[in-house]
């Protein structure tokens, strides 16, 4: 996830909502949260937790320099209605590991600066979701994990060989995880872990370790993610690593089903959850909606495919026969997801008269073409290769390939300057079956009115 205000640590509000305590108060825009109940505010987890008492003082600095002091009687755990520039408040804290996969390592030079900073911060798991690794943490930042519950929290595992794990991480720290994992098990902090497998490194029998040791500490591990290792073209003087392909994606597959089997008669749940590009890769067919048991991972790419598709389908099942959809789009998408993408285009022209839908995937020729993911694909590369399909009424495009809340892609190429190139609409969708039917029968709407 791409970070903003990293570099900015100071406590300044950027947004009041309406109605709030801080509106009620004349807190604006640019005022600065000195301290609650005289602590100063260290990041966003202080906050939370200072401001969550039913009576607190607190300290702002108006933009003028004055400081004003409040007394604040409230409901236990309602907020003051601010939202910061930063959301960490504090300053990210970045990653000194050297790890052998890192993708961030694998980026060609002179992109957004914010691009390459590598964030390690247990407070971006806690509210966004970062998977850390834990290496980069001192005994106080652990404590503090513990003292205030930050949980869930998102662990990148990868192995728990203490050696293994230094040797990949390249942390003389790493090899401490299972220790501290097994801290937060005791203190009741909930864990989703993630392990990149790489091919000859952390598969095989140490694979078959890693999980049997988190599988040790269920509950508290909730659900494991096994995901394949990236590899850009931007390699140089990095480790020597080999991609996955069918035939080793089938012996992880089936070594990872056999283990969900096992899991369920032992645990009640399938605990470890492969990548939905293990499957693809493989050949093998995506499970049911109920196999994911609540998707717990699936902003790692787990069950991602399933839950379109059911998006879909309980959508389509809704409208009525006939209706008449007098369109032509294009639907770009990763090399990866084009078979099943044309299994998404099948139902739906099956379903709406008129309607035309392409699958394009596009190559990935920026990072390579062993990166297949449609959230990496840039948009120099989606100009080039939809150059031949711009007498669509528009493009779709998952707005995974966009920077989050903008319009711009990895290599700073807008949707605008696209658009204007190809004189095409180039039209962004969440990556939901529920918003793509819908979408569509909005643009019908727009077309008959």
């Amino acid at each position: 996830m791409e970070l903003n205000n990293v570099f900015d640590y100071k406590n300044v509000i950027q947004k009041v909502y309406k109605d709030s305590i801080a509106e009620e108060l004349n807190i604006e825009p640019g005022d600065i949260l000195l301290s609650i109940n005289g602590n100063k505010v260290k990041d966003i987890i202080d906050y939370k937790f200072y401001i969550s008492d039913e009576y607190v003082e607190v300290e702002i600095e108006k933009q003028n320099g004055e400081v004003w002091a409040f007394e604040i009687e409230k409901d236990y755990d309602e907020d003051l209605g601010i939202e910061f520039t930063n959301p960490l408040i504090d300053k990210a804290k970045s990653c000194r590991n050297k790890c052998i996969f890192c993708f961030i390592d694998q980026l060609p030079p002179n992109m957004r600066k914010t691009l390459y900073f590598k964030d390690d911060d247990s407070r971006l798991s806690f509210l966004q979701g970062n998977f850390i690794t834990l290496t980069n943490m001192s005994d106080e930042d652990i404590d503090r994990i513990i003292k205030y519950r930050l949980s869930p929290i998102n662990v990148s595992v990868h192995t728990t060989n203490p050696d293994l794990r230094i040797r990949m991480l390249n942390n003389k720290n790493a090899g401490k995880i299972f220790t501290i994992l097994k801290r937060f098990k005791d203190a009741g902090i909930k864990i989703n872990c993630q392990i990149v497998l790489v091919p000859k490194v952390n598969d095989g029998e140490e694979l078959d370790r890693t999980i049997r040791d988190l599988s040790s500490l269920y509950p508290s591990v909730g659900s494991v993610a096994v995901v394949p290792v990236g590899l850009t073209k931007h390699r140089e003087k990095l480790a020597m690593l080999e991609p996955f392909n069918k035939e080793t994606s089938k012996e992880v597959l089936e070594f990872l089903l056999d283990k969900q089997k096992r899991f369920m008669d032992k645990l009640g749940t399938r605990f470890v959850f492969p990548s939905d590009e293990f499957y693809v890769m493989a050949d093998y067919p995506i499970p049911e909606f109920e196999e994911y048991e609540g998707f717990p991972q699936i902003e790692n790419g787990v069950g991602l495919l399933r839950n379109f598709e059911t998006g879909i389908d309980e959508e389509l099942k809704k409208l009525d026969e006939g209706i008449i959809l007098s369109k032509s789009y294009i639907i770009a998408t990763g090399t990866l997801a084009e078979g099943f993408m044309n299994r998404i285009k099948n139902k739906l022209m099956a379903k709406f008269k008129g309607l035309s839908l392409k699958v394009v995937p596009i190559e990935n020729r920026f990072f390579g073409e062993l990166i297949t993911v449609s959230g990496l694909v840039t948009g120099q590369d989606l100009m080039v290769q939809l150059k031949n399909y711009a007498n669509a009424d528009g493009v779709l495009i998952p707005k995974s390939m966009l920077r989050e809340g903008t319009h711009v892609f990895l290599d700073d190429l807008t949707v605008e300057a696209i658009e204007d190139e190809l004189k095409v609409k180039i039209i962004p969708v969440e990556v939901s079956g529920k918003e793509l039917v819908n979408l569509l029968l909005e643009k019908r709407g727009e077309q008959n009115g």
